[in-house]
């Protein structure tokens, strides 16, 4: 049996995913789904009725849902062909009079949650497999009054590169998917609109459903990387050459 596991699926850029892996990997008919809010999981079968989507309710802040997701994939054995890990959030704000309940939540599920759901996925990959890591282009330099987040995200990306490296014996890629700013439910949670940002007012937003596509193909193709857009890959270029210093100037949000 050969399944997609994607969690963050119940909204925004998870959905996205789902569709394209639908389009782009036919042969793939099972998908595990994981998110807090199965309500969410559910009301999407309907619109893939011919595929097999298994939600599965799990909050993967909490260690003993992490262990719960290791003892179903001991439990059935499955084979993993994609593995897409894009639960996540953000916080807008200043981190010294910020919640720290919101800071390190953030650590245990940007970094955390991601790290053992993928030791406890690989057993079950295979030649040809695929990972696909939801980092950010908040991965390229710190990034004031989102210090936390964009610290994940860049845990995100190395660990992804290293992955990459330790799995080519195996013929199994990872990508870190490193996205721009997208209308999705993020900066709700994130809690834009009470701090406002005009350097996020000004960036170019993105497609969730473009960037979903775009990540996808270019893993198939074995690459380790994706940031989709001129403005966003120069960006990526600038973050290589220039002083951190003077780029958290410019992206102070």
């Amino acid at each position: 049996m050969k399944i997609a596991v994607i969690t963050g699926a119940s909204s925004g850029l998870g959905i996205e995913f789902l569709r394209a892996a639908v389009t782009l990997c036919p042969e793939i008919d099972t998908y595990w789904l994981i998110a807090r809010r199965e309500d969410r999981l559910e009301a999407l079968k309907p619109q893939f009725p011919e595929k097999n989507l298994r939600p599965i309710a799990l909050d993967l802040t909490d260690s003993a849902a992490l262990k719960q997701f290791n003892a179903l994939l001991e439990r059935e054995k499955p084979e993993i062909s994609l593995l897409i890990n894009n639960a996540g959030f953000g916080k807008l704000c200043d981190f010294a009079t910020s919640d720290i309940e919101s800071q390190t939540a953030m650590i245990d599920l940007n970094c955390r949650a991601l790290t053992a759901v993928t030791r406890y996925s690989l057993p079950y990959m295979k030649t040809g497999g695929l990972i696909l890591n939801i980092s950010s282009i908040a991965s390229f330099a710190p990034t004031p009054r989102m210090a936390v987040y964009c610290s994940t995200k860049a845990y995100v990306q190395s660990f992804s590169r290293a992955l990459r490296e330790e799995l080519k014996p195996k013929k199994i890629n990872v990508l870190a998917v490193c996205p721009g700013p997208m209308i999705t439910e993020f900066w709700q949670v994130a809690d834009r609109p009470t701090h406002k940002s005009r350097t996020l007012d000004m960036l170019p937003h993105q497609s969730p459903a473009k960037m979903a596509t775009c990540a996808l193909k270019a893993g198939l193709k074995g690459k380790s990387a994706c940031t989709m857009g001129g403005f966003y890959k120069f960006y990526r270029f600038l973050a290589h050459i220039l002083p951190k210093s003077l780029l958290m100037k410019w992206t102070k949000c």
